[in-house]
């Protein structure tokens, strides 16, 4: 009677997606096969069948290829859970009923939004083959290019004097030069093409963590419409009067979702600052094994930040008393033999020499 506003099938564009139009549908959705065998074939088959220099991405892709498919079958399970919510909460009280209804609406809206994401993880997946591909074609060229260069060590070693050298050495030049511009073109293309997988995945990862906090925000309000207070056997609970205020709650929410659009924050990053010039300051056992007194200076810094230690440990309420008193007297015998140690180390005054008349 009350559950008019439930599960919806249609959806106008929101306005992110009129800002940035989505992507097309990603052929992981259509899936129905989720085995882990099928997983672990997808890795084998980069990693034995790739060049060695794009095997590395090859995996990469595979990997994010079953993140997909995993995505999926979690998308599917969610969709079914929000119904079987929905479905479960008819038979129970009025309010009950009701928030487990709009509930099932937002978690349905959950599905909705890892259905979108899967498509922009997706067209993040393609533009690091885009990457892989032309890894693939680098790797011919490098591998001819070796090859000639063995030939022609081959070659000299065993007749400097052939005619072949100079065809072969001029070969060399050609895929010298293919080689470079090859290697150009990689380079440019995997900056250009990284930077513009990343920015589809991080955008859509910052989209879908900032609606999913606008629907847990409104779960929220609906939770609050349940009277949790406890009654008495034989005590009658309130009637529930909140359906209006539920079915707003859900339009509001549908609204929020509908309408909000990127705002990346601007975030201001610290720079590091410079290492101070490291003394040249060495401790008690490098003076002690070279047979040198400690520096005054060095000794008064060191007594310094023992005391210091030592007046943290009287003022710290959480330590023991009787750990505190320990610790105490374990500092201050410390100090009292390193003033013993620079009262020795210090030089004897030297008697003035008595002239002999």
């Amino acid at each position: 009677m009350h559950r008019s506003y439930s599960l919806r099938n249609s959806r106008a564009p929101t306005a992110s997606q009129l800002m940035n139009p989505p992507p097309p549908v990603s052929s992981a959705r259509n899936s129905r096969s989720f085995t882990p065998f099928r997983h672990s074939m997808r890795i084998h088959q980069a990693v034995n069948f790739s060049p060695d220099l794009a095997k590395r991405l090859a995996v990469l892709v595979k990997m994010e290829k079953n993140v997909m498919a995993s995505m999926v079958q979690v998308t599917r399970g969610r969709r079914d859970a929000a119904r079987q919510l929905s479905y479960w909460g008819e038979d129970c009280d009025d309010d009950i009923s009701d928030v487990t209804d709009k509930l099932g609406v937002l978690f349905y809206e959950v599905a909705e939004l890892e259905n979108y994401l899967i498509d922009r993880h997706d067209q993040y997946r393609v533009t690091l083959k885009s990457i892989r591909n032309i890894e693939a074609s680098v790797q011919p060229s490098r591998e001819k290019k070796q090859k000639l260069l063995d030939h022609i060590y081959m070659l000299k070693h065993k007749d400097p004097e052939s005619p072949k050298l100079v065809t072969m050495e001029q070969e060399l030049v050609r895929e010298e030069a293919a080689c470079l511009v090859a290697e150009a073109q990689l380079s440019n293309t995997t900056r250009e093409k990284f930077k513009q997988a990343m920015t589809y995945n991080l955008d859509a990862l910052h989209e879908h963590a900032e609606k999913l906090g606008l629907i847990t925000a409104y779960g929220r309000h609906l939770l609050n419409l349940i009277d949790d207070a406890p009654v008495t056997p034989g005590e009658a609970r309130p009637a529930y009067d909140g359906y209006e205020t539920s079915r707003q709650i859900i339009m509001d929410a549908e609204h929020a979702l509908s309408t909000w659009i990127p705002a990346h924050p601007s975030v201001n990053f610290a720079k590091p600052q410079e290492e101070d010039v490291q003394s040249d300051a060495r401790s008690w056992n490098d003076y002690e094994a070279q047979g040198e007194p400690v520096p005054v200076q060095q000794m008064t810094q060191m007594n310094d930040s023992q005391s210091d230690t030592s007046e943290m440990a009287e003022n710290d309420p959480n330590m023991h008393p009787h750990v505190r008193e320990e610790r105490i007297a374990r500092m201050d015998g410390v100090e009292n033999n390193a003033v013993n140690d620079t009262t020795s180390l210090q030089p004897k005054e030297q008697q003035p020499a008595v002239q002999v008349a």
